[in-house]
């Protein structure tokens, strides 16, 4: 029989692994870069437009459009800040790759004859 003072060690030493546990396994599946950010795109090569300036929303590691444009974009944000993604609108796409760090980022793209490449920084949850 475990006496009362190995009993209670016992179950501190317990509690506190379950609490190491649940909070490690949840800030890893809370991926860190969810919010608002707001991405620049420079063409750099070919005749596309000069730029755009589009807001994204990153929820659980996965891109959505954040504003009112229009434009489809597809794509993931790994915990080391890895991204790819790909954008499209009226009939033409870009792919592109990076890298997120703290609360900003930026990468290289390309679509069609054009490429260029893109930054990004974050202005909210």
């Amino acid at each position: 029989m475990i006496n009362l003072s190995r009993r209670r060690a016992l179950f501190a030493f317990v509690a506190v692994a379950v609490t190491v546990t649940l909070t490690s396994t949840t800030s890893f599946a809370m991926p860190r870069y969810d919010g608002l950010w707001s991405v620049s795109i420079v063409t750099q090569k070919g005749d596309c437009d000069p730029g755009y300036r589009y807001p994204i929303r990153i929820s659980k590691g996965a891109l959505v459009n954040a504003g009112d444009s229009s434009f489809n974009i597809t794509g993931k944000v790994a915990q080391t800040g890895a991204i790819t993604v790909t954008v499209s609108a009226a009939g033409k796409s870009a792919t592109g790759s990076g890298r997120l760090a703290g609360n900003g980022g930026g990468g290289l793209w390309t679509g069609g004859a054009c490429s260029g490449w893109w930054t990004a920084e974050r202005r909210g949850s």
